[in-house]
This record gives structure tokens, C-alpha cells and sequence, in this order.
């Protein structure tokens, strides 16, 4: 535990956890809470393949400073949102919400939470009578 802390209150403070391993409980859990844990791994493959390791995908997140590479890593990540450079709890109304796997089902936000919950349809109605053939 390289952080921690005594709750304030209802403000309880960050925690990061170093050297967490695939064994380790909290490795597969989605952690809703000011919480980070540290999976050391020996190159880009290996963190992609922990990262997607998963029964969860909401959010990710990529820290590099190699742009290109970070969207490469991110378009690899299980996940329904990911950002590059940015924490993994970022909002806007206007951009679809929504993680894959076991981490819900449909998107809510923008045109793609009108997509997430409504049918396309086409209804139409003769009032006239057709005159046949064409």
C-alpha cells in the first residue's frame, strides 16, 4: 500500500496499491471507489492482455507519452470507454456511457442512449385507395 488514509467523515481518501497480481483478489474486482492498484508487467502485449483479463470492461485508462502508441494500446483494451492521458471517470452528456462484458449493457448518454433504448421503426397508413398495377 503506497497510500492510505483515515476516512473523514463520508470522505474516505485515495488508496494505491503496488505489485498487485492476478491472484490477488482486488486484481479482478471493479473497484468502485478512490482506489488505483500497479500490475507491474514486461512489456505493451502483457499489460493488454492483463488489462483485458477481465469479467469487467466500463473504463480504462492509458498513460504514455507516445500518443499514437496509446491509441493503438487503447483500441486493444475490452472496455467501453477508454481514454488516453486521462483518468478513467470522465463524464460528458453529449458522448455514449457504457461499459461491455459484465459491466452493464447498452449506453446511456448523447444520440447513442437514444439508440440504447429505442426500436427504429416505420409505420405507414393508405388513405387513399391504390390504383393497381404501379
Amino acid at each position: 500500500m503506497l497510500t492510505s488514509g483515515e476516512p473523514n467523515g463520508t470522505i474516505m481518501p485515495g488508496v494505491v496499491l503496488d505489485h498487485v497480481t492476478p491472484e490477488m483478489e482486488i486484481f479482478s474486482e471493479e473497484i468502485f471507489g478512490p482506489a488505483v492498484t500497479i500490475t507491474r508487467v514486461s512489456g505493451q502485449d502483457e499489460a493488454i492482455a492483463q488489462a483485458n483479463d477481465s469479467a469487467y470492461g466500463l473504463s480504462a485508462a492509458v498513460f504514455t507519452r507516445d500518443a499514437a502508441r496509446g491509441f493503438q494500446v487503447a483500441r486493444r483494451i475490452e472496455s467501453g470507454i477508454c481514454h488516453i492521458n486521462a483518468p478513467t471517470v470522465h463524464d460528458e452528456a453529449q458522448m455514449p456511457f457504457g461499459g461491455v462484458k459484465d459491466s452493464g449493457y447498452g449506453r446511456f448518454g448523447g444520440q447513442a442512449g437514444i439508440d440504447a433504448f429505442t426500436e427504429l421503426r416505420w409505420i405507414s397508413m393508405q388513405v387513399e385507395p391504390r390504383v393497381y398495377p404501379f
